[in-house]
């Protein structure tokens, strides 16, 4: 295929404006799936995406198309929507020279839809603006170009309407694709030069590698090379997605497929890598792509502790398909052997869960989730920490820095008060207010990434009725009034309820904590100090008082002298077993303050 007649492009839009509908839609009109075998989100086969109604992996098609009698190749990269995803869009928008930037006609610009639009623009990619589910009775087609205008610059006489959904207006899209996405330059008789831009697991084939050649040819059965891994491999079948794999003889210049090399691993497999020719010259490397940043760490244990080593090749499938978590092994004194892991926010946290409970069919057991902070030791040694175990004592640290996000919300102008007063209470920095229209907004505030990865997401939805949406990116690292608040129980340190927090909410959270640990450990036979404390200083105490057996009920009358010598006996007992007996917590006790440490605390803030 002639490069002058390839379009690459990607749909970028907000969750739920319609972005697998529109390519259901782009596959049914230039018949790449026959009407039989078409059903809702042919792309999202993850049986997790189908549950959710949600794109998770980033997938590449291949259409032919006609416009003008001339047939053109397109080849269209599917993206998530969802903020924890904006690597997958990224590494999509890499490979692409246009985006069809889609638009909900009732819902109007929505705050992944301003992220998703800026990084599309930030790869200079040609934008084709298209506005969705102009069919609606409620539609305000309007007021959406208007939104886009003022957001975005984008012109509204080049805004086209669509229903993706009936296939109203779908062929101008195709024909806008066609017209203003401009052709790959790549050359076909250059050097072998692709980006590798995904990879999947196939237990029968190995690795299969995602490419998109950038310059040259790559044939079956050539010796290709990985620069980055330094590997050489025999191409034993490639081709492209239709949307099922269809082998071709060649791939060339401009073209987008998939490579089986024979790989057994896909850890040789990295993405960003630059393909080339293995003999000769090879081709400069390409730019790749930045490593995803992992900002959300969890524990996570398997609740029957035999199923360990299960759950070690579990994480071990999962991170060959999804190389953007990470996991180690950790072991935690309440809740036994398991592993720390790394992910980019809390839906990533959440999905990578129930991969693990539906796929490999373990039950978990899932900590309290916490950011990366960065800590300054005294004698100047710079750490970072996962976990709040991690952090030096008290009196070692002098300063902690934790994440800093630019979180952008995007509401209804009724509720911009009480989004102000809920960043107020987490302590945030009022950027910009933008009004996109008379009657909606954008609110533009710096945030700690710890007050907004726990709950935020929740409390925008309650406090805005379900209309406001969020996106945040990450500016770096700030110093902030940080330290480690520890739970002492009998005076003795439980490294699984120590949890990083601000100086000012130290008080309100361990109190919570203590409280609903006093509820469920069990009494005991001496009495249980349970402590919450930061260094040496204990801010928050609660006791469980011992059980008290009546020693005395056997003795009628008589002198009060063999009472009193029965009740001492009792007290030196009580005093011998308070020091050498061990206190039980059982597993539930904790379990409860991981998941529901959370009684409201003053201000508005959680007490987690």
């Amino acid at each position: 295929m002639d490069p002058k007649n390839i379009r690459n492009f990607s749909i970028v839009a907000h969750i739920d404006h319609g972005k697998s509908t529109l390519a259901d839609r782009l596959l049914e009109i230039t018949e790449t799936i026959s009407k039989r075998d078409m059903k809702e989100q042919v792309l999202d086969d993850m049986e997790l995406e189908r549950q959710r109604g949600i794109t998770i992996k980033a997938r590449a098609v291949t259409m032919r198309a006609k416009v003008d009698g001339k047939e053109y190749e397109l080849n269209l990269i599917d993206t998530p929507g969802h903020v924890d995803f904006q690597y997958e869009v990224s590494r999509s928008l890499a490979c692409c020279e246009g985006a069809v930037l889609l638009v909900d006609a009732f819902q109007g610009v929505e705050a992944q839809t301003v992220a998703n639009a800026y990084a599309a623009m930030e790869q200079d990619l040609a934008i084709v603006p298209v506005m969705n589910k102009v069919d609606l009775n409620h539609a305000r087609p309007d007021e959406v170009k208007q939104e886009m205008e003022q957001t975005l610059a984008i012109d509204p006489d080049e805004v086209l309407g669509c229903s993706a959904k009936t296939g109203v207006g779908c062929d101008e899209v195709i024909r806008a694709v066609v017209e203003r996405v401009p052709a790959p330059t790549g050359d076909p008789k250059d050097t072998l030069q692709a980006m590798v831009f995904d990879s999947v697991y196939d237990e029968f084939r190995g690795a299969v590698t995602y490419v998109r050649v950038m310059n040259g040819t790559v044939k079956k059965g050539q010796k290709i090379k990985f620069l980055q891994a330094g590997t050489v491999h025999d191409v034993v079948e490639l081709g492209q997605f239709s949307p099922k794999r269809v082998a071709r003889p060649q791939l060339s210049a401009g073209q987008v497929g998939y490579l089986i090399c024979n790989i057994k691993s896909l850890g040789q497999v990295h993405i960003g890598d630059t393909v080339s020719v293995a003999t000769g010259e090879p081709a400069a490397k390409l730019a790749g792509y930045q490593e995803p940043k992992r900002m959300v760490f969890c524990g996570l244990y398997p609740s029957d502790g035999q199923d360990f080593e299960q759950l070690r090749e579990a994480l071990g499938k999962l991170q060959v398909n999804d190389p953007s978590f990470e996991f180690s092994p950790e072991t935690s004194d309440a809740l036994g052997f398991g592993f720390r892991c790394g992910f980019l926010g809390l839906l990533h946290m959440e999905i990578v869960q129930q991969r693990l409970e539906g796929e490999a069919d373990i039950d978990l057991v899932q900590t309290a989730p916490n950011v990366t902070y960065q800590v300054t030791s005294k004698d100047g040694e710079e750490i970072e920490v996962h976990t709040p175990q991690e952090v030096p004592d008290h009196g070692e640290v002098e300063e902690i820095r934790q994440p800093i996000v630019r979180v952008n919300f995007v509401l209804p102008t009724e509720y911009i008060g009480g989004i102000m007063k809920l960043c107020a209470d987490r302590r945030g920095e009022y950027v910009r207010t933008e009004y996109l229209s008379a009657t909606r907004a954008m609110l533009v505030y710096d945030l700690a990434l710890a007050d907004v990865v726990y709950d935020m997401h929740d409390r925008l939805k309650s406090i805005t009725r379900g209309y406001g949406t969020m996106d945040y990116e990450v500016l770096g690292y700030r110093a902030g009034d940080l330290v480690r608040l520890d739970i002492l129980v009998k005076g003795e340190r439980v490294d699984a309820l120590s949890i990083v927090c601000d100086r000012r909410d130290a008080d309100t959270r361990g109190r919570a904590v203590i409280k609903k640990l006093k509820q469920e450990i069990p009494r005991h036979m001496f009495e249980v100090a349970l402590q919450a404390a930061i260094g040496t200083r204990v801010i928050a105490r609660e006791t469980i008082s011992a059980m008290r057996k009546n020693v005395t009920a056997k003795c009628y009358g008589g002198d009060i002298s063999r009472k009193r010598k029965l009740w001492e006996k009792q007290k030196e007992g009580k005093k011998r077993m308070k020091s050498i007996g061990q206190v039980d917590i059982p597993q539930k006790a904790f379990l409860a303050v991981l998941e529901t440490g959370e009684e409201e605390g003053k201000g508005g803030v959680k007490s987690r």
